[in-house]
């Protein structure tokens, strides 16, 4: 019983934090028309090689603690937000949102990853979230981290019904490695690779050092009804 109710607190933790930073985006409140024509399309960008090959027991949207253990993973805490949206600026219902990246130590749940002896046996590395009519989706993960070759990315797959799954990767704004990502400045119009870099901000009163993003995602198609 105790563990079930610890899983419950859990649980409606993180659900706490998903609404309040659902709520911190005050454009969710205004109607597509008032931004649409500003929008700018999310560049679909590679999916990499370290998609999980074999996929973890658990999948759930907080990436720090697996399954029902009380260890978390290492790393700065990061509250990973955003909304899926279509060309039109309509947030997108039923949207799947999974996301992966490496551990603190550069190493993927993958069997090809670097740093294999050295993997983050609590870091969950990959998880998903299906989004509600607001298009919201919220992961708990760490900030990431540079690896050889990379600057800190986390990969972002999203699959909607009737439509192609579309991969993209989001960027820590302001990171002098940045520039030499062959990935990040492979993506030509300027708005769209600054779109994909946003700010990872320390979260106010926040005893252990978390921090917060939101990277929206703006597909470029228009459902059909």
């Amino acid at each position: 019983m105790a563990t079930n109710a610890w899983a419950l607190s859990r649980r409606r933790f993180l659900n706490r934090v998903a609404m309040a930073a659902a709520a911190a985006g005050g454009a969710a409140s205004l109607p597509a028309w008032a931004f649409a024509e500003e929008l700018t399309r999310t560049p679909p960008q590679t999916e990499g090689p370290f998609y999980p090959d074999r996929l973890p027991l658990d999948t759930d949207n907080d990436l720090l603690i697996i399954n029902e253990t009380i260890t978390a993973a290492v790393g700065e805490v990061t509250h990973l937000s955003g909304r899926v949206l279509d060309a039109r600026g309509e947030p997108l219902r039923n949207a799947l949102v999974e996301i992966w990246q490496c551990d603190q130590h550069g190493a993927y749940l993958h069997s090809g990853t670097g740093n294999r002896e050295k993997r983050d046996k609590n870091f969950q590395g990959f998880g998903r979230f299906l989004t509600g009519g607001d298009g919201q989706y919220y992961f708990r993960t760490i900030k990431p981290v540079p690896y050889p070759g990379r600057t800190p990315h986390i990969h972002f797959a999203i699959k909607v019904p009737k439509q192609e799954p579309f991969t993209t990767q989001c960027y820590i704004r302001g990171l002098a490695q940045n520039e030499g990502d062959m990935v990040l400045r492979g993506i030509r119009d300027d708005r769209q690779r600054d779109a994909v870099q946003v700010d990872f901000t320390p979260v106010p009163d926040s005893k252990i050092g978390e921090l917060a993003a939101k990277f929206d995602v703006v597909l470029g198609f228009t459902p059909t009804h």
